[in-house]
This record gives structure tokens, C-alpha cells and sequence, in this order.
């Protein structure tokens, strides 16, 4: 059972999943922390009979844990979903394939305590034997005021904010074209362009497991340029300036990378240029015809 000096009352931790059996380590790693959330949600996508199991083990341990199964698909809706319940006045967000350090939770709340109306994003590390894209290992602080024209700032396997950020900027965008990649670069740009800065601390900490194959990335990119390029059409729709520069940057690009990847024989470049040169455009076109406003994470769901 849960010691109640564990348990911290002001941070919820909301995981969307898909039903992969990576989750229950997920899980384990949570219930592993040196401190507990009031609450744990799992937005379940699979609507899967093993993930409520699992969930249910963490309940009869003490954790204040929720199984929510969901009939949508994509990570926006599943995260938001699990956005919606909170009721704590601070939210973390981790996913199904990372394993959290145990001092996670606890680093973030250290910064989170301290750096007022911000978005905290970590450290994430490689792990496992599988091709793993998305890492964060930089050791210094750092705090983002501004739109990048050369990069994104947030990782989503490792953010947590106060729950006050969603009446400033909304919930994630739901439309098609973000729901599996995206989506959270266009959330944070609202947010650096609302004046919520994203805050880098290196402290807190998640293992980000690869278990996908090498030949997994030429999809992987291809799916990651695609989203990228339907969060630069969104904007573009509107006329941002900022982001056709960004836009223009990356079509340069793509010629280039294809040459260094042939020249150098590096097959995870050769993946990268494959995926931006046949997922940016499509993307594009595809965010040209978001309107921008979330299908149904509307801010009146906010309690």
C-alpha cells in the first residue's frame, strides 16, 4: 500500500497510450518514482482488457490510478482526453514507450514550483536496442522565449505544465493532419507566441525505448516531416510570416540532405532526406485546409 508522504497533491500525470505492452514498464517506472501524483490517467486507444489490468495492479498498490479508454485515434486526442480531467493545479505528461527516472516527477515539480505561468520539458535518453528518433540530452538549462526558425523546444514524452496554461493557449489541435505527428510543435509555437516560455531543465529525466527497426525510419521521418510540414501549412493558411521563412528553410533543405546522405553513406540521413522530401509537401497541402480551431477540445471542457 501507498505511503501517504509519498504522494504529492498538486500534479496529475496523463499518458496516452495505444496499448502496447511497453506501457506496463511505463507504468512500473511511475509507481517506481520517489514521489506519487494525486493522480495517474491512462487514455487507452486499444480500449484493451490487459491495459485496465495493469492499471488496476498500480490501484491495489495505493496509486490513485485511471484506466480511460477512448474510441478516437491520435495522440492529440488521446493527450487531451486525458488533459480534460485534470484537476490539479499542475500536469505531466509522459508516453507509453519511456520508462521516467525516478526522480522525474520530483525534478519537475522543483522547477515547476518556481518558474511561474511555463511549460518544463527534460532530458530524454535513448534506450533499448530499436531506432529511437526523438532525444533530448543537452546538460544545461535553458529557457525558449521565442519561436526557433532552425528548431522546435518541447519534447512531449517529458513536459508538464500548470493546468492555468491550457485557458491561455488551448489544448492540442486535433484536426487530421496533426494527429499522429505535429502536434506538438504547433502547441508550443502558440505558446511561445502567447508569452508561455518552455523551460529545459535536464534534471527530470525519461528513457525514450526503441522498438522499432532500423529500416522503421525512412516511415518514421516520413510520418515526422509530414506533420511538421501540416503545422507549417496551418499557418501558412493565416499569413504568418515567421512561419513561411521556417517553411522556406526547410524545402532548401531537402536537396541537401539528400546529397549528404548520399555522400556519406549515413543511412539514418538518407531516412531523414526520404522522409522530408516525400512527407513536407503533403503535409503542407493537407495544413492548408486546417481552419485552426480544435475539433472538440474546446476551452469550455476546461473545469
Amino acid at each position: 500500500m501507498a505511503d501517504g508522504s509519498r504522494i504529492t497533491t498538486d500534479i496529475t500525470v496523463v499518458i496516452p497510450t495505444v496499448g502496447r505492452p511497453l506501457l506496463r514498464e511505463c507504468l512500473r517506472s511511475v509507481a517506481a518514482g520517489l514521489v506519487w501524483p494525486a493522480e495517474l490517467i491512462v487514455v487507452d486507444q486499444s480500449c484493451s482488457n490487459e491495459v485496465a489490468g495493469w492499471v488496476a495492479v498500480l490501484r491495489a498498490e495505493g496509486l490513485a490510478a485511471r484506466h480511460l479508454p477512448s474510441a478516437e485515434t491520435g495522440i492529440a486526442n488521446a493527450t487531451n482526453r486525458g488533459l480534460e480531467q485534470v484537476r490539479t493545479p499542475f500536469v505531466a505528461v509522459t508516453h507509453d514507450d519511456c520508462r521516467v527516472d525516478p526522480s522525474w516527477l520530483m525534478a519537475l515539480l522543483a522547477r515547476l514550483r518556481g518558474c511561474g505561468e511555463a511549460i518544463v520539458t527534460g532530458r530524454v535518453e535513448p534506450s533499448g536496442e530499436g531506432v529511437v528518433p526523438t532525444i533530448i540530452t543537452a546538460p544545461e538549462p535553458v529557457v525558449h522565449r521565442r519561436p526557433r526558425l532552425d528548431g522546435d523546444d518541447l519534447f512531449p514524452p517529458n513536459m508538464a505544465f500548470p493546468r492555468s496554461v491550457l485557458r491561455r493557449i488551448g489544448y492540442l489541435d486535433e484536426h487530421p493532419s496533426l494527429r499522429t505527428a505535429g502536434e506538438d510543435n504547433d502547441w508550443a509555437y502558440r505558446a511561445l507566441r502567447a508569452g508561455v516560455p518552455i523551460v529545459y531543465d535536464p534534471a527530470p529525466a525519461v528513457f525514450h525505448v526503441g522498438w522499432q527497426p532500423q529500416s522503421a525510419l525512412p516511415s518514421l521521418y516520413r510520418r515526422y516531416a509530414r506533420g511538421q510540414g501540416a503545422f507549417y501549412g496551418k499557418y501558412l493558411r493565416r499569413g504568418d510570416l515567421f512561419i513561411a521563412r521556417r517553411t522556406a528553410r526547410d524545402l532548401v533543405r531537402c536537396p541537401w540532405l539528400v546529397l549528404r546522405g548520399i555522400l556519406s553513406r549515413n543511412r539514418e540521413l538518407q531516412a531523414m532526406a526520404y522522409g522530408e522530401m516525400t512527407g513536407l509537401v503533403p503535409g503542407l497541402l493537407a495544413g492548408l485546409r486546417n481552419p485552426g480551431v480544435a475539433r472538440s477540445a474546446l476551452a469550455s471542457r476546461e473545469p
